[in-house]
C-alpha cells in the first residue's frame, strides 16, 4: 500500500467516530481515543448551527469569530495562512525602544551577571522592551472558548506567529492546521539566568491551562522559516526567539493529541509546569494525557517532558538528528506509560538518550523498537546512564487506546498519516 491509500485508510478510521460527518468540522473524536474521551468525551463545536459555523481568512476575522456566541457550539473554517505579525515586529516596538541600545545598556562588561533587570524604569531600555512585548502579547495570543472546533481547509491552512490560549474552557477541537511557532520580537536578557546569563522568550504555539478534554489531531507544529539554526548570538548566548510548542499545565486534564507532527524546535511540549508545592496542588490527580500516532522529528527535548500527568504514549514515531537531547522527560511525581513507540536515531545516538530522569519517578515502557530492533529502553538508559536510574512500572495500564498498530509499521503509518493537510 502507498502512502495516498495509507493516509485515506489511517485518516478515516483514526480521525472519525463511525457515521460522522464527512465535514472535519462536525466530527468528534471517537470513543476510548485517548484521555479526551474519558467521561463526557470530547465533541468541540460539532452541534454548532448555520449562524455559529465562521469561514475565516485574516487574523482579525479569527479573534471575531472566536468572541462570536460566548461558548454556543461553534466552528471555525481556517482557509489558507492566516499571519498574526503579517507587519512585522516593529509594528509592536513602543516609542524609543531601540534594540542596539538595549544591548549597549545590559551588556556583560557594563551591567555585570549580578543583577537582574526588574527594577529598571519604564523609560530605560528594559522598560521600553516590557511595553513592546505587552503589545506583541495582547496582538499575538487568541483565546478559545469552550465547545470550539477550528479546523483547516483543504491542504494549505494554517498560522503564522499565533499563540493560542485554551484556557480554563471544556471541549475544545484543534485539527488540520499548520503551525509556525510564533517568534518573540522582545527575548529578555536576564544576566542572572546561569553562569553567563541567558535570553528567554514567551509565546507558546499552544497553551492548554486549567482545561478539559482538548482534542488535537492532524496538525503541523514548525518553526519554520526561523530555525533556531539562523537565530544570532548576542553576549555569547543564543537570541532564542522560540518558546514551546504545545505546553499542558495548570490542573489541565483529558487531552489527547494524535497524529500531529512537530518538527524543527527545541523545548517542544511541556506538561506540568513546575515542581513547587503550590503548583502541585492543582496539578496531582490530573494532566492526563495521551500521545498516539505523532511524528516527532528533528526535536531537541520535551516529546514531553512530564510532571506530575498521569501520560500514554504508544504509536508514535520519534525521529533524531545531531542536536537530539531527549524524548521523555520523567519530572516530579509523573506517571508515563511509554509503549509501542518506534524510534530512528542516527548512528552515534545511543538509545539511552531517549529517557531524561529529571525526578525519580516510575515509567512503564514496553514494546518499544530502535532503528528495526525490540529494544528495553529502560534497561539501556540504566546501564548507560546509572546516575539517573529509572524505576520500571508506573502503576496504571492504559484502557483508552482504540487500535494500537504493530510497532514496525509505525514508522510508515506515522509518516504517511500524520500532520496538517490529511483531511481533505
Amino acid at each position: 500500500m502507498g502512502c495516498t491509500a495509507l493516509v485515506l485508510s489511517v485518516t478515516g478510521t483514526a480521525s472519525a467516530a463511525p457515521g460522522a460527518s464527512r465535514d472535519p468540522g462536525r466530527q468528534v473524536l471517537p470513543a476510548n481515543d485517548g484521555w479526551a474521551s474519558q467521561g463526557s468525551g470530547t465533541t468541540g463545536g460539532s452541534a454548532a448551527d448555520a449562524a455559529h459555523v465562521h469561514t475565516v481568512t485574516t487574523w482579525a476575522e479569527f479573534k471575531a469569530a472566536l468572541a462570536a456566541g460566548g461558548s454556543a457550539p461553534k466552528i471555525i473554517k481556517v482557509k489558507g495562512v492566516i499571519d498574526a505579525v503579517a507587519e512585522g515586529c516593529d509594528s509592536f516596538a513602543a516609542p524609543g525602544y531601540d534594540f542596539d541600545d538595549y544591548l549597549t545598556a545590559y551588556a556583560p562588561e557594563t551591567w555585570g551577571l549580578d543583577t537582574d533587570l526588574a527594577a529598571e524604569p519604564d523609560d530605560s531600555p528594559e522598560g521600553l522592551r516590557r511595553a513592546s512585548a505587552a503589545a506583541q502579547d495582547q496582538a499575538i495570543k487568541a483565546n478559545v472558548p469552550a465547545n470550539t472546533t477550528i479546523v483547516g481547509v483543504g491542504r494549505d491552512a494554517g498560522f503564522k506567529g499565533v499563540s493560542l490560549q485554551i484556557k480554563a474552557v471544556d471541549n475544545v477541537i484543534i485539527r488540520n492546521l499548520s503551525f509556525e511557532s510564533p517568534i518573540d520580537c522582545f527575548p529578555q536578557w536576564d544576566p542572572t539566568d546561569g553562569a553567563t546569563g541567558n535570553w528567554n522568550s514567551e509565546y507558546d504555539t499552544a497553551v492548554v491551562y486549567g482545561s478539559t478534554h482538548v482534542w488535537l489531531d492532524h496538525n503541523t507544529f514548525t518553526d519554520g522559516s526561523h530555525p533556531d539554526s539562523a537565530a544570532p548570538t548576542y553576549f555569547g548566548m543564543l537570541y532564542q526567539q522560540h518558546d514551546g510548542e504545545l505546553d499542558i499545565v495548570r490542573g489541565a486534564d483529558y487531552v489527547t493529541a494524535s497524529w500531529n507532527v512537530f518538527t524543527e524546535h527545541d523545548k517542544t511540549i511541556l506538561i506540568g509546569n513546575s515542581d513547587s508545592e503550590s503548583t502541585a496542588v492543582g496539578d496531582r490527580g490530573h494532566l492526563k494525557v495521551t500521545f498516539h500516532h505523532n511524528l516527532f522529528s528533528g526535536l531537541v527535548e520535551r516529546a514531553p517532558r512530564v510532571r506530575f500527568g498521569q501520560v500514554d504514549s504508544y504509536n508514535n514515531h520519534f525521529v533524531a538528528n545531531g542536536d537530539y537531547s531527549y524524548s521523555f522527560g520523567v519530572g516530579k511525581e509523573s506517571r508515563l506509560v511509554a509503549e509501542h513507540n518506534a524510534f530512528t536515531l542516527p548512528e552515534g545516538v545511543s538509545a539511552a538518550k531517549v529517557f531524561k530522569r529529571w525526578n525519580v519517578s516510575p515509567v512503564t515502557a514496553a514494546n518499544n523498537y530502535v532503528n528495526g530492533t525490540p529494544t528495553d529502553l529502560i534497561a539501556v538508559h540504566n546501564a548507560e546512564i546509572p546516575a539517573e536510574t529509572l524505576e520500571s512500572g508506573a502503576g496504571w495500564t492504559p484502557t483508552l487506546r482504540t487500535k494500537v498498530d504493530p510497532v514496525k509499521s509505525v514508522p510508515r503509518i506515522v509518516d504517511c498519516g500524520a500532520g496538517a493537510g490529511r483531511l481533505g
